[in-house]
């Protein structure tokens, strides 16, 4: 399997010889690219990673996943936990303040929150997405004391704070647009232009340009106490032209654009290093691992329903580890898709990535506040294992012969560790009439006795007599008791057997060597 390590136009393309050879080709796309390269000079080419596998895609992820962390992602945040946060987008969209920022932030610290982002919305003249990207400098009327004033009194609830920011685009409404309407990406003096989203790029081949950015990053990070940044980028690059650039070199713009965007990422990774950065782009339109030499992390997808986020985040597995995986618990109905899942889904799904919230925790009821801090509270128990140990997708769709079901594992690599193995079921399509297979778990000591507990057991089961679904009864556990010992042969060839009801459902299981029972299996 090939990784370019690149978050430009790339091409990666396979061919097969009439001898049998297979010869792949992977690098800048050459559809957009031209590089002029006098004599004495030279062009670095972005690297690609080979992995080979004799053992199928598992033992490849595996590689991927390994490599990635140890020697990709930036060192400092080797085995780190992210904090526990909470993004304010989808609870207030573009409609922030101080008083109700500071309001989500007292809610959220309640339930075990420790970090609230301020996403889009907080400067220039920002209502909407028509005006103020490039003006990076709080709105007064909605943060009469500056961000330094609200971070304080965040601080002060026990809460680390973070901001949203997109340094490559400009709208045409703002501030800086008036100022240098010749930074953009396109060719100067043509009647059309694409304003997607109503807004430009921003010529990042241009050092001024890339010496005001930097600049205005230094400003934010150093007036206050903000240790995450979100980095946005919310639209694509048509018309690119680069007006410094001589026409016949504007095959380099595209590639000299991403060299000025990972020189401006460098620059906060170098004077900012306690600064978490998480890259976007549209959701996971940026997913690589050129982004990752930057960011420990990256956010997944806007699209953020379970049932979709099922497929997007056991695709993204296959290269990416799962500590970099950008995975929220959002409301219901979903934003993007109006479905509802249970909240104990939505925590399962977000517990395989990042792990954050993105809803107004206000809105819940008091049970609902009850699950979640439980649920925020295990995070912080299985995090390690989770999103450091060895990953295993031991269900997904295309095995099963008629359910659509996805199981996944992580197996701690310390011996030593309490905490061996974190699994969970999720059921996203339920046929009437069909059983699932038993769950034969991956990754374990066959001699070994283990624990198997069974966490946040349904309260949900179907009335024989009629059939009927009956809500909030005793603890359904899938293997009848909350616990029990069985030997790794057992769990890894005989398995455990689900029983999952309807769109959604799902359990999941902490293996542990601790406090094992005198009857084993």
């Amino acid at each position: 399997a090939f990784s370019l390590v690149y978050s430009g136009n790339f091409i990666m393309e396979a061919e097969v010889s009439e001898s049998g050879r297979i010869r792949v080709n992977a690098g800048v796309n050459p559809s957009t690219f031209k590089w002029h390269l006098p004599p004495g000079e030279s062009f670095e080419c972005p690297e690609c990673v080979l992995v080979y596998s004799g053992n199928g895609l598992e033992q490849m992820s595996h590689a991927f996943h390994e490599l990635y962390q140890r020697y990709l992602i930036p060192e400092v945040w080797y085995k780190t936990v992210p904090p526990v946060l909470i993004n304010t987008w989808e609870s207030m969209y573009f409609d922030v303040s101080h008083a109700k920022v500071l309001d989500l932030a007292r809610a959220a610290a309640g339930c075990g929150v420790e970090m609230i982002v301020l996403d889009d919305g907080w400067f220039g003249g920002r209502n909407d997405a028509t005006s103020s990207l490039g003006d990076w400098h709080e709105n007064t009327k909605k943060f009469p004391e500056g961000l330094p004033g609200l971070v304080r009194d965040v601080n002060a609830l026990g809460l680390k704070f973070g901001i949203w920011v997109e340094p490559e685009m400009v709208n045409v409404n703002s501030e800086l647009y008036k100022k240098n309407p010749n930074w953009t990406l396109n060719q100067q003096g043509r009647r059309f232009r694409c304003e997607g989203r109503f807004q430009l790029v921003l010529d990042f081949t241009l050092p001024a340009v890339r010496h005001h950015i930097c600049g205005k990053l230094r400003e934010l990070l150093s007036a206050s106490n903000i240790e995450y940044m979100k980095w946005d980028m919310n639209r694509h690059l048509t018309e690119v032209y680069g007006n410094a650039i001589a026409p016949e070199k504007q095959g380099e713009v595209f590639h000299r654009y991403m060299l000025g965007v990972y020189e401006v990422l460098s620059f906060v990774n170098k004077e900012f290093p306690h600064v978490r950065i998480e890259t976007c782009s549209g959701g996971g339109g940026r997913f690589d691992a050129g982004m990752l030499y930057f960011s420990p992390q990256i956010w997944t997808s806007d699209n953020t329903d379970v049932f979709s986020r099922l497929a997007i985040q056991s695709g993204t597995s296959l290269a990416y580890p799962i500590s970099c995986i950008g995975a929220h618990i959002t409301a219901v109905p979903n934003h993007q898709t109006h479905r509802l899942a249970t909240l104990k889904a939505r925590f399962l799904v977000a517990l395989f990535g990042t792990f954050g919230l993105e809803l107004d925790v206000k809105q819940l009821s008091a049970s609902e506040l009850s699950d979640l801090s439980a649920y925020i509270a295990k995070f912080k128990e299985l995090a390690p294992v989770v999103m450091y140990g060895r990953f295993y997708r031991l269900w997904t769709p295309p095995k099963l012969a008629h359910q659509q079901a996805y199981s996944w594992m992580s197996v701690a690599k310390d011996p030593d560790s309490p905490i061996v193995a974190v699994v969970v079921v999720l059921l996203s399509r339920l046929e009437i009439g069909c059983y699932l297979p038993v769950l034969r778990l991956r990754g374990l000591v066959a001699e070994q006795q283990y624990l198997v507990e069974e966490i946040f057991p349904n309260t949900t089961a179907r009335d024989l007599s009629s059939g009927q679904m009956i809500h909030g009864g005793p603890p359904q556990y899938q293997i009848g008791v909350p616990y029990v010992a069985m030997s790794g042969a057992s769990l890894m060839r005989v398995g455990i057997p689900i029983r999952l009801s309807y769109d959604g459902d799902s359990c999941a299981f902490v293996i542990t060597r601790r406090g094992m029972p005198d009857v084993s299996i």
